[in-house]
């Protein structure tokens, strides 16, 4: 069989193969190239999807007639100038877009220089291309695409239908837009605008979480909280949503490495080890991280699509996300997401509205009955000792944990609290009122107890609404907290195993965990090399317990470390067992609780970060303001 060159317009073909896998992919070729032209706003029509009618239109600095005749030839780009694959600084460099689209589609492009008098434009029809025409345009840029895929019909069979191809083009913006806060941003199809977005002016932080607001809805901009730290030659910055701000999948994760809009596991991976104390591993946060290094740092020609990136030093890049994350996840110290007093309130409006369309009837059939009273425990007039008094900053013994025999006295059979009908001779509502006017709100935003409710939830009434909290989930999250501060101050113990255990592994794995046994050991794990393909497994972490799998964690470890080179492994589960250890030990739900030991909790909770979820990503409280409740109850 001879060997033949391939025809130029196949050549094109193939090559759009690679950049255009759907009409979204234009639209991110050609919005990318306007913002590499300083565009600073960018308009997108689309019609059917992107099959029949793509348009973007942009006021960048424009092309001369010779460069328009230029600009649709395969490998023409005016964004290597010293022909440097090492140092980018712009979106697009492989000079592929224009040419792969004028080969499976019909291109007219008309572009007109910031100065010049004439406009000139030119297009090509599947790989046919005319000759550069004078044109009326206005300083900038406009590509028309025309009968998408046209030359290559069977590409069609793979789009799915207009609605979708249409938001996946719309996400496309989204993305470039969050990066670009500067440069105004629109989407449109024939019936209606999808996305208008203006330019952000100011303090970049400012106009950065307006423009994340606006995309990602406003509920994150209530929620987001500010990320910005530097290590070494990195910088990132951007904003991370509170854990009880959370979805059942990763699409509202926006990452960006130097302005571009990137997928990346490792990067991935990072969230999800900042998030690995608060949320469960089936949730995923709102977050949009920007990432700056030098372009040397970081390869970005990976892809043809330019999503995926390779960084030179992987585990300087993931230390500072998961440190950067975390540290704003501390400062946010007790505060939980508005979106859950917003969804109580909802559901709280939507069983008043199903009342009322039922003629304010149960399921029983009875009438609803407003004076009925729950079951409440109200605030005695008997004080015990301070069931925190061990905790940091209420003083005591700081080797005692707070633990669930701390409400030993109180328990059910033994001198309980009594309900309503036992105590209700015993609570002085004057003497509450005068209690009320000495207490500082501003110094306890979390209010003060008045009532137990199921002696499960805790109500106390704070200077603008009431505060409800639930008592076993935020008892959970303190001795969470004072269980990692001890492991943090002492070290994590490990257990010797009565027979050391030998795992074989591949050579290079073994290599990899032969290499960090310090830091593995550090965490607990003792180990060392056995031959060239195996490790010896002698100690592990004590809290792992006597069934401790070490075959299967130091493989575990292994995966870890050749994907990410992080021991995430070992510390997700050491986590998790933390986590299940805190929960055991916590104040159960059902244990009835005193003024004293309710206000002692909500104390805790303020000083003591993350506070505001469980271990499991779940709220702790909800914040009622006094307007809301007025609502409810048709006051306002």
């Amino acid at each position: 069989m001879s060997i033949r060159r391939l025809p130029e317009t196949l050549v094109n073909q193939i090559a759009a193969g690679e950049v255009l896998e759907r009409p979204a992919a234009a639209v991110k070729e050609l919005v990318e190239n306007a913002l590499d032209a300083g565009a600073t706003h960018i308009d997108v029509q689309m019609r059917d999807g992107g099959r029949s009618y793509i348009a973007v239109s942009d006021d960048g600095c424009g092309m001369s007639k010779e460069g328009l005749a230029l600009c649709i030839e395969r490998h023409a780009t005016s964004k290597l100038p010293s022909d440097d694959l090492v140092h980018i600084e712009t979106l697009g460099f492989r000079g592929e877009a224009l040419p792969s689209i004028g080969a499976v589609a019909r291109l007219q492009i008309t572009s007109r220089e910031k100065q010049a008098e004439d406009a000139w434009s030119i297009r090509v029809e599947g790989g046919t291309v005319s000759s550069v025409q004078p044109a009326a345009c206005n300083p900038g840029t406009r590509v028309e695409i025309r009968d998408l895929f046209f030359a290559t019909p069977a590409r069609l069979k793979f789009l799915k239908v207009a609605r979708t191809e249409l938001s996946h083009a719309e996400d496309v913006m989204k993305r470039l837009a969050m990066a670009h806060p500067e440069v105004g941003f629109s989407l449109s199809d024939e019936k209606r605008t999808l996305l208008r977005l203006p330019a952000n002016s100011g303090d970049l932080f400012e106009a950065r979480l307006k423009r994340l607001s606006s995309v990602m809805a406003r509920e994150f901009g209530e929620n987001a909280l500010r990320v910005d730290a530097e290590r070494e030659y990195l910088s990132l910055s951007g904003y991370i949503g509170l854990p009880t701000l959370n979805r059942g999948n990763a699409q509202h994760q926006y990452l960006f490495v130097n302005g571009r809009p990137v997928k990346d596991r490792l990067l991935q991976g990072a969230v999800r080890g900042a998030y690995q104390d608060f949320l469960a591993r089936d949730r995923h946060p709102l977050l949009a991280l920007f990432l700056e290094m030098p372009p040397e740092m970081v390869d970005v020609n990976v892809h043809p699509a330019k999503t995926e990136v390779r960084f030179r030093d992987a585990a300087l890049v993931r230390g500072l996300i998961v440190g950067a994350c975390k540290h704003a996840l501390a400062e946010a110290g007790h505060r939980a997401s508005t979106s859950v007093a917003n969804s109580a309130l909802g559901m709280l409006e939507a069983a008043r509205n199903r009342q009322e369309q039922d003629g304010s009837e149960g399921r029983s059939g009875h009438a609803y009955n407003w004076q009925a009273r729950p079951s409440v425990s109200y605030p005695s007039g008997r004080l015990s000792e301070t069931i925190f008094s061990s905790q940091a900053p209420l003083g005591g013994n700081q080797s005692t944990l707070p633990g669930a025999e701390s409400f030993a006295p109180h328990a059910r059979g033994g001198e309980a609290t009594s309900g309503l009908a036992e105590t209700g001779s015993s609570w002085n509502p004057q003497t509450e009122a005068r209690e009320a006017e000495h207490f500082d709100h501003a110094a306890h935003p979390l209010g003060a107890a008045r009532a137990q409710y199921h002696e499960n939830y805790i109500i106390a009434q704070t200077e603008t609404g009431i505060v409800i909290v639930d008592q076993h989930a935020a008892h959970e999250r303190l001795v969470l907290e004072k269980m990692k501060e001890q492991m943090a101050a002492q070290g994590m113990k490990s257990q010797m195993l009565l027979l050391p255990e030998v795992v074989e592994l591949e050579e290079d794995a073994a290599r990899r965990l032969v290499k960090r046994a310090d830091e593995l050991s550090e965490l607990g794990l003792v180990l060392e090399a056995f031959g060239p393909g195996a490790v010896v497994v002698r100690e592990v972490p004590a809290i792992l317990g006597e069934r401790a799998n070490a075959a299967a964690l130091v493989m575990d470890l292994a995966d870890e470390l050749a994907e990410l080179g992080e021991t995430l492994a070992l510390k997700e589960r050491v986590e998790r067992v933390l986590g299940t250890m805190a929960c055991h030990g916590s104040v159960r739900s059902g244990r009835r609780l005193n003024s004293e030991e309710m206000n002692a909790l909500l104390r805790q909770m303020e000083v003591t970060p993350h506070s505001g979820q469980c271990n499991h990503g779940r709220p702790t409280y909800i914040e009622l303001k006094l307007t809301d409740i007025e609502k409810l109850f048709s006051r306002r």
